[in-house]
C-alpha cells in the first residue's frame, strides 16, 4: 500500500510539529542560558546544533589559535528536555489518525510511517545544514590571549553537525520514537497478528513511561520553585529547558541503588545541583549513587522513599491495565522487563562526556580554557537493580490491584 495524500498531510503536521516544539524549547533555554549574547550572529545555529542533538544527531567540535595553539574537544550529550519535547509533541500527532480501531493492516502503518520518517530525515538535514558555526573566546587578561591579540591570533572554538552520522542516528531515533508510541498507546492499532501480545506489553509499557513523564512532572515542579525562591532563576530554567529529564531519570536510577561513575574537573561543569557537583569534582572518577550523596547531604535518602512510592504505584497502574487472566508472576515480568529496558535506554540517553582543551605551542595545556565532563552509568549494577524493582513492584502492584481491576476489560481491543 503506497502512502496517501492524507498521510503525507499528516506526517508534514507531525514533522513540522515536533521541530516547532524542539526549535522553541530549544531557544528559550539557551537564550536563559545566555546564549543569545554570543558574537557573528550565532544563537540560530547553537539552536540548531541542540535540535540536531536533541534528535538524535551528532554535533562535532574544533578549536584553535592560529599556529599558537590547537585544541581538542569532544562533546557527548542529549538535551532530554528538548527530545522530550518533541517526542511527545510527534508522537501524538502520529498517532491521533489512528485512534479509531483497534486492529490495522501492517501494509497500512508502514504507509503512514513512511512519509513521516523521510520528511522528518529532510528536515533534519536542513538542520544538521544550519548547525555550523565559529567563534572566538574571551582569554581575559591572560599572557596567551595578549599575545594572541598581538599576533591577531585569538582562539576560537567551532561546531558543526556531522550529517551522515546526524541521519543514521536521526532514523534511529525516528524510528524509535514510532514503535515505542505503538507500544505505549492503548488506542493505537495493531496488526491482528499482534494484538494477543498487547497483554504483555502494552500495560507495563504505558506504566513504565508514565513513570519516567511523573518525575519528568516533580523535577519541573521543583524547578520552578528553586528558581522561584533560590535566585539564579534563568540559569535554572536553562537546566529545565535544556536538560531536565537528564537529572530526574538520573534520580529516579539512584532511588532505587543504581551507581553511575562521575568527574567535573576545570572551569566548566554539568548544569546539576550543587551537591551532585560536589562528589563528582575532582581528578579522579568518584563513584555517584545514594549513599555518597547521603554523606554530603543526608535529604538524598528521599530519593529511595520517593522512588519506592512512585515504582509501587508504577505496578498498581499496569496492573489495573492488564487483563484478568494475567498471573502475579506475569505482572512480575512484565514489569521487570519493561523497566530493565527503560533503565538500559536512560542510561544510555543520560550519559555526558565533554572535554575541551587547549593547548599553546604544542607545550602544554592552558588550564583556564580546559575542562573535562564526564557522567557515565555502571551499567550491570542499575539495570540489574532496575530488574529486580520491576519485578517486585509488577508483584505487590498486582496484589494491591486486585480490588480496583476491572475484570474481564482487554486493554487495546476493547472501545473506550
Amino acid at each position: 500500500m503506497s502512502p496517501t495524500p492524507k498521510a503525507w498531510r499528516d506526517a508534514l503536521v507531525a514533522v513540522v510539529a515536533g521541530f516547532a516544539v524542539m526549535t522553541a524549547v530549544a531557544a528559550a533555554g539557551l537564550a536563559c542560558a545566555g546564549a543569545g549574547g554570543l558574537p557573528g550572529g550565532a544563537f540560530p545555529h547553537v539552536v540548531a546544533a541542540v535540535v540536531v542533538m536533541a534528535a538524535g544527531g551528532t554535533v562535532e567540535l574544533s578549536g584553535g589559535a592560529g599556529f599558537l595553539a590547537g585544541a581538542d574537544a569532544t562533546l557527548s550529550l542529549l538535551p532530554l528536555s528538548v527530545s522530550l519535547a518533541g517526542a511527545l509533541t510527534t508522537g501524538y500527532c502520529f498517532l491521533r489518525p489512528l485512534h479509531n480501531r483497534a486492529v490495522a493492516r501492517l501494509r497500512e502503518l508502514l504507509a503512514r510511517a513512511a512519509p513521516l520518517v523521510l520528511l522528518w530525515l529532510v528536515v533534519l538535514t536542513g538542520s544538521a545544514f544550519l548547525a555550523r558555526q565559529s567563534f572566538g573566546i574571551s582569554t581575559g587578561d591572560s599572557p596567551f590571549g595578549q599575545i594572541g591579540e598581538l599576533l591577531d591570533s585569538a582562539p576560537t572554538v567551532g561546531f558543526r553537525a556531522d550529517l551522515p552520522a546526524t541521519l543514521l542516528f536521526g532514523l534511529l531515533w525516528i524510528l524509535g520514537l514510532l514503535l515505542i508510541s505503538l507500544l505505549v498507546s492503548r488506542r493505537a492499532p495493531l496488526p491482528a497478528r499482534l494484538v494477543r501480545f498487547h497483554a504483555a506489553v502494552r500495560p507495563a509499557a504505558f506504566a513504565t513511561t508514565l513513570l519516567l513523564l511523573a518525575y519528568v512532572v516533580l523535577g519541573l515542579g521543583a524547578g520552578l520553585v528553586v528558581a522561584a525562591t533560590q535566585g539564579h532563576g534563568t540559569r535554572t530554567l536553562a537546566v529545565l529547558m535544556l536538560g531536565l529529564p537528564n537529572l530526574v531519570w538520573l534520580a529516579l536510577t539512584l532511588g532505587f541503588g543504581g551507581a553511575w561513575e562521575g568527574r567535573v574537573e576545570g572551569p566548566f561543569g554539568l548544569p546539576m545541583p550543587q551537591l551532585l557537583d560536589r562528589v563528582v569534582r575532582g581528578p579522579d572518577l568518584s563513584m555517584v549513587d545514594v549513599a555518597s550523596l547521603a554523606r554530603q547531604d543526608s535529604r538524598a535518602w528521599w530519593l529511595v522513599a520517593v522512588a519506592a512510592v512512585l515504582l509501587l504505584g508504577t505496578g498498581v497502574l499496569a496492573a489495573v491495565r492488564s487483563p484478568a487472566h494475567v498471573r502475579l508472576w506475569q505482572h512480575a515480568l512484565h514489569l521487570a522487563v519493561a523497566l530493565a529496558l527503560a533503565t538500559l535506554a536512560v542510561c544510555l540517553l543520560s550519559r555526558v562526556q565533554a572535554q575541551f582543551g587547549l593547548s599553546l605551542l604544542g607545550l602544554g595545556d592552558v588550564d583556564s580554557l580546559g575542562g573535562t565532563v564526564r557522567l557515565t552509568p555502571v551499567l550491570w549494577r542499575t539495570v540489574g537493580l532496575a530488574l529486580l524493582w520491576g519485578a517486585v513492584a509488577g508483584f505487590l502492584g498486582a496484589l494491591l490491584a486486585r480490588p480496583l481491576r476491572r475484570r474481564g476489560r482487554v486493554e487495546g481491543v476493547t472501545a473506550d
